[in-house]
């Protein structure tokens, strides 16, 4: 049993340790700046300078296979550099990639949609999300009906990633009322010029979701993303490309924020000492060292299994759990660490504190994860020893 990483898995992640250390660590007093002002903390030319210069040195859609001009890289190397990109709290992406569910796309919507994504020229959103159907995707009650050739949408979808900057949505809607999500949900690709329309979602965190308004909106019959009646199971995979990913990136900045109280524990001192040197900080550091490590084992055994082909499902569940939990309680005692000082913006403690709550809802509820977890053993479909049996 081998748990070190290959000598190509360890170069390409102390490229993106470097990369995060140079280029974007040192763009956080200026990213904090602008959103305090209420700003956009990383300009689209900036981040597209900055994913250029990653470009530049084959850093370029990490898991896009080679086919359509990306890395191909596996689950293990993405969560190895999500975790590393988690570091910083800016944020930038490489660039490259596209949903997983575009490359079910024909090849007249490839050209259309997939090449244009993948290239950065147009942007994508997934929308399933809706007011009355969350973790209950079945509930969904967006519809679109035949008239001929086209297909008419009607309904809302609520807290979209990217919804309000996307210039063309994967809308799931029901075509057949009877059959529901067994067979009655199908996936349709609409540009924004279609007619629907978005608004902005303010949240307590800097993920800026939208709702999106879908009324008598018009598409061709070509417009299908995969088969009429599948868009249930294109959904499904989308939602489960990879949990794992995630957690990866919670972890990541775990491990910054443990060191920032490490380093600010040595410095403060109180009574005539380091508090670094109190048994109730010595504590937090420990249990959080702990939680981190094991989240990495967690993690990174999700990622193992998909690159092996293995069904990852109820150790990606584990990992996005145990992922959201640990990280608002890691960085709630580093916050707690730093006093008052964790509480203001001036530190992007208290910035983290509000994007990782965010890690709990999103992609799949604490709650959602646990009914998987539990489902899958009390079926017998997962066992307590693990994948090792």
């Amino acid at each position: 049993m081998d748990f070190d990483l290959s000598a190509e898995e360890r170069e390409i992640r102390d490229w993106v340790r470097t990369f995060v250390r140079k280029e974007i660590v040192p763009l956080e007093p200026q990213v904090l700046e602008r959103e305090r002002r209420g700003e956009r903390g990383l300009s689209a030319e900036e981040l597209k300078t900055l994913q250029d210069k990653a470009r530049s040195s084959g850093f370029f859609g990490i898991q896009t296979p080679e086919s359509h001009g990306g890395m191909g890289q596996g689950a293990v190397v993405a969560a190895l550099i999500e975790i590393e990109l988690g570091r910083s709290f800016v944020p930038f992406r490489f660039a490259g990639e596209a949903d997983n569910i575009l490359f079910s796309a024909t090849e007249e919507q490839q050209e259309t949609y997939l090449g244009p994504t993948i290239e950065g020229t147009r942007r994508s959103c997934f929308a399933i999300t809706e007011p009355g159907a969350g973790s209950d995707a079945r509930a969904i009650r967006t519809s679109a009906r035949r008239e001929g050739d086209e297909w008419v949408i009607n309904g809302e979808k609520t807290f979209i990633t990217g919804g309000h900057e996307a210039d063309f949505v994967m809308v799931f809607a029901v075509t057949d009322k009877a059959k529901g999500a067994d067979g009655g949900v199908t996936c349709f690709l609409v540009d924004r010029d279609r007619g629907w329309t978005s608004t902005p979602i303010d949240t307590m965190g800097e993920w800026g979701p939208a709702a999106l308004v879908f009324d008598d909106v018009r598409v061709p019959h070509s417009a299908i993303l995969g088969e009429e009646g599948k868009g249930f199971e294109l959904a499904m995979r989308w939602i489960g490309k990879g949990r794992y990913m995630l957690p990866a990136r919670a972890l990541g900045s775990c491990e910054r924020l443990v060191e920032m109280g490490m380093e600010w524990a040595r410095n403060r001192v109180t009574f005539g000492e380091p508090i670094a040197n109190r048994q109730a900080i010595q504590w937090m550091v420990a249990d959080s060292a702990v939680e981190i490590e094991a989240l990495r084992w967690l993690v990174l055994t999700a990622a193992w299994q998909v690159d092996r082909g293995l069904d990852s499902r109820q150790s990606q569940s584990m990992a996005k759990l145990y992922g959201g939990v640990k990280a608002n309680e890691i960085v709630d005692r580093v916050l707690q660490m730093h006093g008052g000082m964790g509480y203001t913006r001036e530190l992007p403690v208290e910035r983290w504190y509000r994007e990782l709550r965010l890690l709990r809802i999103y992609e799949g509820t604490d709650e959602i994860q646990r009914r998987t977890i539990a489902r899958n053993l009390l079926k017998g479909h997962a066992s307590v020893r693990g994948h090792l049996g």
